[in-house]
């Protein structure tokens, strides 16, 4: 991780064929295609390796969430369960439809509690978003069960976890919808992109609709099209999709030198007795593109992290202080801090984060490092790394 590390002929052969026909629009222009659907044909490629029979491909991870709610019907004031270790995403999307971001804390998967998921259920819970952090995934089974005792929704956000596995099924494709981000620094990546994966009809036909103006894209006249309901524009366009087709063909080449490089560093820090690794759901497998481990406590895991910066060890991040990953930090959500008036529904609803204790969370975050695991590190790069990683945390436990 990323994708762009190991850019070649393919992806360069991919956009070439979209530059060639000028039709830069994943709609309409069929004459002047020269045969090339990239979207199209990137959706397909999707939809077989999620073994999924629905895939609809959005600008971006955050326009995936987005229209994933709103083609399930989720809108002002319904309340959408999800993490406080997420990416700012999961939340942006949830108050884009006027829906309620309800957060809960993650437990020793870095993931959503089950039990505080439970507990945070009201009349008005729709959705439960598990995100799955940094390549690897919720405790699902409990998720599902808790979702169908409900009557809930339940959303994967897979954005940081393509390539990884739950039970045996691709991770996104064990919900009702599931969420992925092909961005500048995903897996694969598209330069900006995402995708919306179900395996339900109605939620599909409204995702494709809803995020390209409310067009029903029936016929082959695309100014003649009917708008049966409000929508917007969320489309990718064919340059995205068509880099992201050539990326999603070399997933299990990406995967396999992630897991290479993950597995190295594992096995040099696991002699460490104060280092712990994160708990993986029985019957899941990462999809290995971060390493993330446990120190005994904050402070040490402060020292460390400085330590690692100092000895130039790139690529290692401290979510606790992150503005971007981490509630601590997210005043804007906490203080509704919007250019605009927000619907009346999210300011009544939305609970009191000022004094919300997260101190479950706190307790995990606190003391996480996660390390990226980069495509383009050669084997003896890796060791050298694993080593001064490894010599870094002995001085300071």
């Amino acid at each position: 991780m990323p994708g762009f590390e190991l850019f070649g002929d393919n992806e360069r052969k991919q956009v070439q064929d979209v530059l060639d026909s000028g039709v830069l629009m994943r709609y309409g222009f069929d004459g002047n295609r020269q045969g090339h659907w990239k979207a199209k044909e990137l959706e397909a490629a999707l939809a077989e390796r999620m073994q999924t029979k629905h895939v609809h491909l959005l600008s971006s991870g955050t326009a995936a969430l987005t229209v994933a709610l709103a083609s399930a019907g989720i809108g002002a004031g319904d309340e959408v369960i999800m993490p406080t270790f997420t990416f700012v995403a999961s939340f942006e999307s949830i108050l884009a439809i006027g829906a309620v971001p309800i957060l809960v804390d993650v437990d020793d998967t870095l993931t959503l509690n089950p039990k505080m998921v439970e507990e945070a259920i009201t009349e008005r819970t729709k959705v439960v978003m598990p995100v799955h952090m940094c390549g690897s995934m919720a405790d699902l089974a409990a998720l599902k069960s808790t979702c169908t005792k409900h009557g809930l929704l339940l959303l994967e956000d897979a954005c940081q976890a393509i390539g990884g596995s739950y039970q045996g099924k691709p991770l996104g494709s064990i919900g009702d919808l599931g969420c992925f981000s092909f961005d500048y620094v995903k897996t694969i990546t598209c330069g900006e992109g995402g995708a919306l994966i179900t395996n339900n009809e109605l939620y599909y036909e409204n995702a494709h609709k809803y995020s390209d103006h409310g067009h029903d894209h029936l016929g082959s006249d695309r100014g003649a099209e009917q708008h049966p309901f409000l929508g917007y524009n969320f489309r990718i366009s064919e340059l995205n999709a068509a880099v992201g087709l050539a990326q999603v063909q070399r997933l299990n080449e990406f995967l396999e030198i992630q897991k290479r490089n993950y597995t190295i560093l594992r096995e040099v820090l696991s002699s460490i007795p104060e280092v712990t690794f994160r708990r993986v759901p029985e019957g899941g497998v990462e999809n290995y593109s971060f390493l993330n481990f446990f120190l005994p406590t904050e402070e040490i895991t402060r020292k460390v992290y400085e330590n690692l910066g100092a000895s130039g060890v790139d690529a290692c991040f401290y979510w606790y202080d992150n503005n971007w990953h981490y509630y601590r930090k997210w005043e804007h959500l906490t203080n509704l801090k919007s250019l605009g008036k927000l619907p009346q529904e999210v300011v009544d609803a939305l609970p009191d984060y000022t004094n919300a204790d997260f101190s479950s969370s706190d307790h995990w975050i606190g003391r996480t490092i996660s390390c990226l695991v980069k495509l383009g590190w050669t084997e003896d790069e890796v060791h050298q790394r694993a080593e001064r990683m490894a010599g870094v945390i002995k001085e300071v436990v």
